[in-house]
C-alpha cells in the first residue's frame, strides 16, 4: 500500500463533520478500493471549541484557511465554508497555485469563477473536483463528465433546489400557501432566514450554468441563465395543474435549440406521468437527454451532511487512485462562449391565469389580444374561487374570476406582448400568472 493522501479540510459544519466521520467510519474499506489511506491531518473552521463529535486534537489546526491550503502537510484541499468571493476563493486559488488538488462543493465560487479556477488547476497539472456542488448526493457531474462522454447531450433539466421542491410538494398535497409553507420550511431548517437565494431561483441558476458546461463543452455563466422563482405561485395554479394532468416544479432546463443554448430557471408544468413529477419533498432530479443513451434520470437526496460528503468522498476517492480528467470535461483552452438563446425566442404551451375584472366584452378583448398574436388556445377555464361563489352565487357582483388559459404551442414573445396589451385595456385586476408547460 502507498502513502497516504494527507487531507485538509477547510470548514467544518455539517457537511464538513459528516465527511470526517465517514473518512473514520470506512477508513480500511477506502483504503482496499483505493490502494492506500485517505487522512485528515489538518483543518480549518471558525470556532475550535465546538463539539463535532470528534476529536481535533490529533488533527493540525489553522485560523488561516489560506494557510492551510498552502501547507506542506497537505496533498488536497476540501473546501466547504462557500461563497462566490472572499475566503473560500483566496483558499481554492492558494491550493491550486501550490500544485494541490481540491474538491469543492462551493456552487456560488464555481458559477462566478469557474472557468478561471479550471484554467489554474490545467496550469498546475492538479484535480478541481465538484461532484457535490450540484445536487447533493447525485451523481451528475460525472454521469456528464465521463460515464455518457460519448454521447451529444441535447437537453439537461431537473429538480435541483431541495427548498422549493418541499414548498411546492406541501402547498400541492395540503392546498397551503406560498408563504405558510415557506414559514414552515424556515422552521424545519429547509430554508434559511433570507430565502431569496433558494425560492427566487438564484441557487438553482448557479447550479444549472455548471450542468450547461458540462453538457454544452461552453465556459461557466450564470448571467446567461432566465431566472423566475416560486413566490408567485397561487394555491389555484396547483389544483389547475391537478385537474389538468400536471404537476408544478422549479425546473432548471439547459438545452441545444436552433437559436442557441437556452439557459432558464421558472415554475413549469409537467406532466403527472414523468419521473421527475414523482420527486416529492426535497429530493432532487436531474434527466438528461442525449444522442446514444437516449433518456436517463437520477433522483437521489439533494442536500445534507451525508449526501453531500458522499459526494466529496468520491471526489477524494477518484484523487488517490489517481484519476484526472478535465474538471469540466474538455480542455479549458477548448471551451465556447455560450451562444445564448434569448428567452424571448422560447417556443411552448403556456398556462395563464388572469383575473379578470367581470365586465362586458372582457372576455372578448382577452380573445383578439391573443388572436393578434397567432396564440391558439387550447382550453379556457373559469374557476370562481368558493368564497366567491359563496358571497355571490349568481356572479353579479362583478368581483374579478380567475380564468385559465392553456395554449398549443408559441413563443415567448407572442405570449408576453399579448398579456400586455391585456393589462393595458384594463381587462384584468392583477398582473398575469404565466408558467411555461413541458409536455410529453
Amino acid at each position: 500500500m502507498t502513502s497516504p493522501l494527507c487531507i485538509g479540510i477547510i470548514g467544518l459544519g455539517t457537511v464538513g463533520a459528516a465527511l470526517v466521520s465517514s473518512l473514520q467510519k470506512n477508513a480500511n474499506f477506502i483504503a482496499s478500493r483505493t490502494g492506500r489511506p485517505l487522512v485528515v491531518v489538518a483543518v480549518s473552521a471558525r470556532d475550535k471549541s465546538r463539539d463535532r463529535g470528534f476529536d481535533v486534537k490529533d488533527l493540525e489546526w489553522f485560523d488561516d484557511p489560506v494557510a492551510l491550503a498552502r501547507s506542506n502537510r497537505v496533498d488536497v484541499v476540501v473546501e466547504l465554508i462557500g461563497g462566490a468571493d472572499g475566503t473560500a476563493k483566496e483558499a481554492v486559488e492558494a491550493a491550486l497555485a501550490s500544485g494541490k488538488s481540491v474538491v469543492t462543493a462551493n456552487k456560488a465560487l464555481l458559477a462566478k469563477h469557474g472557468s478561471p479556477l479550471v484554467a489554474l488547476a490545467e496550469k498546475n497539472n492538479v484535480a478541481l473536483n465538484f461532484e457535490a456542488s450540484v445536487a447533493g448526493g447525485i451523481p451528475i457531474v460525472k454521469t456528464l463528465r465521463e460515464s455518457i462522454a460519448g454521447n451529444h447531450v441535447t437537453r439537461v433539466s431537473g429538480i435541483l433546489n431541495g427548498t422549493c421542491n418541499y414548498i411546492l410538494s406541501r402547498m400541492e398535497l395540503e392546498g397551503l400557501t406560498f408563504e405558510d409553507c415557506l414559514k414552515d420550511a424556515q422552521r424545519l431548517g429547509y430554508a434559511e432566514a433570507d430565502p431569496t437565494f433558494d425560492v427566487g431561483g438564484f441557487d438553482t441558476a448557479h447550479k444549472l450554468s455548471i450542468l450547461t458546461s458540462l453538457a454544452f463543452g461552453t465556459e461557466i455563466d450564470s448571467e446567461a441563465v432566465y431566472v423566475e422563482g416560486i413566490a408567485s405561485i397561487k394555491p389555484l395554479d396547483l389544483v389547475m395543474a391537478d385537474e389538468l394532468g400536471y404537476r408544478i416544479k422549479l425546473l432548471g432546463v439547459a438545452e441545444r435549440t436552433s437559436t442557441g443554448i437556452e439557459q432558464r430557471v421558472h415554475p413549469t408544468m409537467v406532466p403527472k406521468h414523468w419521473a421527475i413529477a414523482q420527486v416529492m419533498g426535497v429530493t432532487n432530479a436531474v434527466n438528461v437527454m442525449a444522442d446514444i443513451v437516449g433518456e436517463i434520470t437520477l433522483v437521489g437526496p439533494g442536500a445534507g451532511g451525508n449526501a453531500t460528503a458522499s459526494s466529496v468522498l468520491s471526489d477524494l476517492v477518484d484523487i488517490a487512485r489517481g484519476l484526472h480528467v478535465p474538471p469540466l470535461g474538455v480542455s479549458s483552452k477548448a471551451l465556447t462562449q455560450t451562444d445564448q438563446a434569448p428567452m424571448q425566442r422560447h417556443e411552448g404551451g403556456y398556462y395563464i391565469r388572469l383575473t379578470v375584472r367581470d365586465k362586458p366584452g372582457a372576455a372578448a378583448g382577452i380573445a383578439t389580444r391573443m388572436a393578434e398574436q397567432q396564440i391558439s388556445l387550447e382550453s379556457i377555464v373559469q374557476k370562481r374561487p368558493p368564497a366567491s361563489r359563496a358571497a355571490d352565487p349568481a356572479g353579479k357582483a362583478g368581483t374579478p374570476v380567475p380564468v385559465v388559459l392553456i395554449t398549443y404551442a408559441t413563443t415567448e414573445e407572442a405570449i408576453r406582448r399579448a398579456l400586455d396589451a391585456v393589462m393595458a385595456d384594463g381587462h384584468i385586476a392583477e398582473p398575469p400568472q404565466l408558467i411555461r408547460i413541458e409536455r410529453g
